[in-house]
């Protein structure tokens, strides 16, 4: 990967170091069931990727987005526990992502940040748009699209590095690069046309 690019929304997830657990590893799927289960009920309504026995869905019916919308087109606010919420409901996400994608092996916490550090800067309402959140959702889809081809990618990625694991305990590192660099874009898309975070529009790069 390159120079970190320049945003308002930023993951960075530490490198685990040693030899990784392999019979976690081996049975990853059915370990995350438990956390699975929670992270649904908070989601309600959720997106998945199913196109490996990884399955994870993200909780968009568990962030607060519609009223963010008429809240900021209607007073120009956005009030902060709004925010916190769903910041907290995305880093949970991404927790659980990291261990299903198993870049981590620690078991995802409900509250505690772990390994996976997610910024996301609180906005001040009055310098977003007020229309802008209405249509940031179809501005979005070019991202969605490209992150919807890249996901395949990734799950193969994610397959190779479970069988480098088992068999060598380690995570070759090209694929993680990959990987962290999906979600990191999945990040900023998210910041700007889910949480509403930012009005800059995302770069379309995984650095």
């Amino acid at each position: 990967m390159g120079t970190p690019v320049d945003y308002p929304a930023s993951l960075a997830i530490d490198r685990f170091d040693g030899i990784r657990n392999k019979l976690t590893t081996f049975f990853r799927p059915f370990v995350a069931i438990p956390i699975l289960i929670i992270l649904g009920l908070l989601g309600g309504t959720s997106i998945g990727w199913t196109r490996s026995p990884w399955e994870l869905e993200f909780p968009v019916g568990g962030l607060v987005f519609l009223p963010t919308v008429l809240m900021l087109l209607f007073q120009q606010k956005y009030p902060r526990w709004w925010f916190d919420w769903n910041l907290a409901i995305f880093r949970f996400f991404l927790r659980v992502a990291s261990y299903m994608m198993l870049l981590r092996d620690e078991y995802p916490s409900t509250d505690e940040e772990q390994a996976v550090h997610v910024d996301i800067p609180y906005p001040d309402a009055v310098t977003l748009s007020r229309g802008l959140p209405l249509v940031k959702w179809l501005l979005a889809i070019p991202h969605i699209i490209v992150l919807a081809f890249l996901s395949v990618a990734v799950w193969v990625c994610v397959i190779i590095a479970w069988f480098a694991i088992l068999f060598t305990g380690k995570y070759p590192e090209v694929l993680q690069e990959f990987v962290v660099g999906f979600l990191r874009w999945d990040v900023r898309v998210t910041a700007y046309a889910i949480i509403l975070s930012t009005d800059r529009y995302p770069p379309f790069s995984l650095d």
